[in-house]
């Protein structure tokens, strides 16, 4: 058994926290007349950002049918998301068809990882606490950012909210509960005080609890396509019972900004299985997972030309899984801990011509109670130089990222050093004299590590892996315009082709027995691609709407092996065409929202593009409405939602199926 030391401690230092907060709540209020609002982070340089990025924010993340990050998510182009449904079900996202494992989740500025496995679950962050979602192709293309932010294929940005108080407030709390027709309740709260004026804080939690019982259509047919199954039954192992708590601090300094924010996760949930061979009843796997972090971050500007900032993070995860059903039983344990620490610096040559250093150290551990395990201590450390610059209507932006890996196991061997820099440029160019049209393109050459279940799982790891390199390639276009006294508002339109290829792609291969597997280098794919994304704004008498449209289209091909029968072949679970279409509506105190979301034909995990692995498109449409009421200074919202409108029946992953209509009450009030 691992030990929890760790984990003991961690929790003081959150009491010390959230007790800290407590006692700031407590202040006494000083009456004022102007609308006041205080904004912590309130400086930053603008650092010409040249690829602009998907983005939802505010209230459209409230009217979105989305109960998590990851049913956002589903709203933006390129991604493909694999859910294994339910409520409690693991939810993973893909970018550009490159593999989750390329892509990297900053949560308030810093990455969440993963190093067992190199995934992050998205289904355990909520909404309630997100004030704006944003996901890049490539990266962040500004350059005063940690290294680590240099090194992923693709990013997703979850900016948490910070307090904001209006005219003489000095409390802001929101009450809220979710109900659906899937057994859910989940009642929330979030609470922000203002200490001074420099300085605010927010807690919040929540709680989430669901049977995850719904009904779904299974049919199954004969290679010669003739029915083997066709019936209703109900879903079962989709319970979760999960909490979280977040306690956050944040002030401003002169000329710069500092937060501090403690993270808590806890969940214990069935893991749905897979219908097959018409079994429908429960499998009796369960997870139970403890997540918890504490970061900080310190920005400061030391000379009219020199910024630095500082970030710092502690993570702590606890993992259980539980078998007892099947014919082998098991009960595993797993316990990751990671330290990680930051130092970017930006120095401005010119007014136009910025360069910047930064410099990372992460250290990784794992335990877990398996035989023959390995224990391995990953520590990498990442070094940024990056520049950008500005010529009349060009932008550019370059950055070389060198990556540093050394490993150290108890246990069997270790994988060898690595070493790797890899390069990045990306380009922007108005053409014309006015700023509406904007021709932009990048270059990015990154890598992932393996992960350490890749290298040191217990009769599958291959610990001489080398990493998997993918080179991304990509030209595209912006067009925005505003009206004046227009029904037409405002317009935005923007279109990408991208061409990116992955080479030593890790795989996991049978060796003759099931349980006996090996992981290889022998992937290579080329995707090539287009994504577009337009919106609108219009204005008819007192109605406002706006329109938003994404739409990809994705040719991931297979090119690892000549003698393989699936070679060229369209990669599993990669639809060649996808989209989705909303709008939304606001008359004085109702809003309305409608979404659309489609996904093409697909083929399932067993790679060859033949009939009897092909996978039907799925739709659905979603509606809800939604009225404010306000008393005082006080609001009420009350929102009714009906997702999956015409009760289709689907499967995002193969066997995996999806919960038909269904309703959710969602009560929120503001004080």
């Amino acid at each position: 058994m691992v030990t929890r030391f760790t984990f003991r401690l961690y929790k003081t230092v959150v009491a010390i926290v959230v007790t800290a907060s407590s006692l700031c709540f407590s202040q006494s209020r000083k009456d004022t007349v102007e609308t006041e609002i205080l904004k912590v982070d309130v400086y930053k340089k603008d650092f010409k950002e040249i690829l602009p990025a998907q983005t939802i924010s505010g209230e459209k993340l409230e009217r979105l049918n989305s109960q998590s990050v990851a049913d956002a998510l589903r709203y933006f182009s390129g991604v493909q998301i694999k859910d294994y449904g339910g409520i409690g079900g693991l939810k993973t996202i893909n970018i550009r068809s490159m593999g989750s494992q390329h892509v990297g989740v900053f949560y308030d500025g810093i990455q969440l990882g993963n190093a067992q496995n190199g995934l992050v679950d998205l289904g355990r962050f909520s909404l309630d606490d997100i004030e704006e979602i944003s996901l890049y192709n490539g990266q962040k293309s500004e350059i005063f950012q940690p290294a680590r932010d240099f090194g992923s294929s693709g990013s997703i940005y979850l900016q948490p909210k910070t307090p904001q108080f209006k005219f003489n407030k000095k409390t802001n709390l929101v009450l809220r509960l979710k109900n659906s027709s899937i057994d859910l309740f989940n009642p929330s709260f979030r609470l922000e005080q203002k200490i001074s004026d420099r300085v605010s804080a927010s807690f919040s939690s929540e709680f989430l609890q669901s049977d995850g019982i719904y009904r779904f259509r299974y049919h199954k047919k004969y290679p010669d396509g003739t029915t083997a199954y066709d019936t209703i039954a109900k879903r079962f192992d989709s319970d979760i019972k999960a909490k979280r708590f977040e306690t956050s601090f944040h002030g401003i300094i002169n000329n710069g900004s500092w937060n501090i924010r403690s993270y808590g996760y806890l969940s214990d949930r069935g893991i749905p299985a897979a219908i097959v061979n018409n079994r429908f009843d429960g499998r009796g796997q369960r997870l139970v997972d403890e997540n918890y972090f504490i970061q900080a971050n310190f920005r400061k500007k030391l000379f009219p030309k020199l910024e630095t900032q500082f970030k710092a993070k502690f993570a702590y995860d606890f993992t259980h899984y539980i078998d007892t059903v099947s014919s082998i039983k098991i009960q595993n344990q797993y316990i990751q801990r990671e330290i990680y620490l930051s130092s970017s610096n930006i120095y401005s040559v010119t007014q136009n011509w910025d360069f910047s250093t930064s410099f990372d150290f992460q250290y990784n551990n794992l335990d877990a109670d398996l035989v023959n395990f390995s224990y391995p201590t990953r520590y990498t450390s990442l070094l940024a130089f990056a520049t950008t610059y500005q010529w009349e209507k060009l932008k550019f932006l370059g950055s070389l990222l060198g990556t540093f890996v050394h490993e150290d196991v108890e246990k069997n061997a270790k994988s060898p050093d690595k070493t790797e820099w890899t390069p990045a440029a990306f380009l922007s160019y108005q053409p014309f004299d006015y700023n509406d049209f904007t021709v932009r393109a990048f270059y990015k050459r990154i890598f992932r590590m393996p992960t350490f279940n890749d290298l040191y799982y217990t009769m599958i790891g291959n610990a001489f892996l080398k990493p998997e390199f993918t080179n991304q390639y990509n030209l595209g276009f912006t067009y925005q315009k505003s009206f004046e006294n227009w029904v037409l508002q405002s317009f935005y339109a923007k279109v990408d082709g991208y061409f990116n290829k992955v080479k030593n792609k890790i795989i996991a291969a049978p060796t003759g027995n099931m349980f006996r597997w090996m992981m290889l280098n022998l992937g290579e794919v080329e995707i090539i691609g287009t994504d577009v994304n337009v919106q609108a704004d219009l204005l008819v008498g007192n109605i406002k709407l706006k329109p938003l449209v994404s739409y990809t289209f994705q040719r991931a091909r297979d090119f690892s092996d000549r003698n393989e029968t699936y070679f060229g072949d369209q990669i599993p679970y990669t639809p060649r065409h996808s989209g989705t279409f909303s709008l939304m509506s606001d008359y004085k105190d109702w809003s309305f929202n409608y979404s659309f979301m489609y996904v093409g034909e697909r083929y399932d995990g067993q790679q060859n593009n033949i009939q009897y692995n092909y996978i039907q498109p799925w739709y659905t449409h979603d509606l809800s409405i939604q009225k404010k009421m306000n008393w005082k200074n006080n609001q009420f919202k009350a929102s009714l939602e009906v997702n999956n409108i015409f009760n289709q029946y689907y499967d995002v992953v193969l066997n995996y199926p999806m919960p038909g209509r269904n309703f959710k009450l969602i009560l929120s009030f503001t004080l």
